[in-house]
């Protein structure tokens, strides 16, 4: 028997892909669902040339740290303003060295990857995009720890920032400041993310990108905290999730609104019944038009 068959709502976290199954097995059995995946093509993290460098890298060093990117609402890949990559990917360098250390692979501290096959996919990347590593690369295949690495310059096309990896590996893509609604058009154009952050002193710009672009939450000049304020609902979109939850939006989620109403049995006037024509009928309409005022 199937968990549509035996339960009135289902709730999966996970890929996408097993979601597609999840879902398929619900139709059959009217079984609501809700969903929170992480996205097909990762979440973006973009930076412009008007960001607070310093408290953008701190930032996503940080959260690419926590767990070694193995978190759903973690950022997949960056896009940051070419007139400041080089300034950005210094600060963020520095901050991974002064977070972690020179060696993360080998710091006790620092979070193992979950099976092995994710610190082959780790190495495999590493590899495929060498010449393009200007940070970290290296593991510890016992310890099963990877160094986060960061590789640039990489194209807004290229396979690596068209899936989610959901592991150290951080890929930045760079583009002119003066193109980004264009760029944001290329993050529109995939599936929607679980998450988006964007780092920016220009409100306006980040106002109108936060209520316009499709994801499950984000935050302006920060990163995870949206997903830790109480009372809000946590979710995602498309083929990141669908429904909510955390507090009453999971009460929400999980449970069925039922109206009951509770009837008189006298002093029932028959303005519903027919006859609705004749002076019967014109007698209950004015009664009903009288209601009404």
């Amino acid at each position: 028997m199937c968990l549509a068959e035996r339960f009135d709502k289902i709730f999966y976290t996970g890929s996408p892909a097993v979601a597609k199954h999840v879902l398929e097995a619900a139709a059959q059995n009217l079984t609501p669902v809700a969903l929170e995946l992480g996205g097909e093509t990762g979440n973006w993290a973009v930076v412009r040339k008007d960001a607070d460098l310093k408290d953008s890298a701190r930032k996503i060093a940080f959260f690419k740290l926590c767990n070694a990117g193995q978190i759903c609402i973690n950022v997949n890949q960056i896009a940051v303003a070419e007139e400041v990559a080089d300034a950005f990917l210094a600060e963020l360098k520095r901050e991974f060295v002064r977070q972690i250390g020179e060696a993360p692979e080998k710091n006790p501290e620092y979070p193992k990857l979950i099976t092995d096959a994710v610190y082959d996919k780790c190495v495999r990347l590493t590899e495929e995009y060498g010449d393009r590593v200007i940070f970290g690369g290296a593991g510890d295949r016992e310890a099963r720890r990877f160094a986060p690495t960061v590789i640039f310059p990489v194209d807004e096309n290229e396979d690596i920032v068209r899936h989610e990896l959901f592991c150290p590996i951080l890929p930045v893509v760079p583009y002119k400041d003066a193109e980004i609604d264009r760029m944001m058009d290329v993050i529109a154009e995939r599936e929607h993310p679980l998450s988006m952050y964007v780092f920016t002193s220009d409100m306006k710009w980040a106002k109108k990108v936060m209520s316009t672009q499709q994801f499950g939450g984000g935050c302006i000049n920060e990163v995870c905290i949206h997903m830790m304020v109480k009372g809000v609902p946590f979710n995602g979109t498309g083929h990141s999730g669908m429904g909510a939850y955390h507090g009453e939006w999971g009460f929400r989620e999980f449970t069925h609104p039922q109206t009951v109403l509770k009837g008189k049995t006298r002093w029932n006037l028959p303005l519903r019944e027919h006859p609705y024509s004749g002076k019967s009928g014109e007698k209950k309409m004015k009664l009903l038009k009288l209601f009404e005022k």
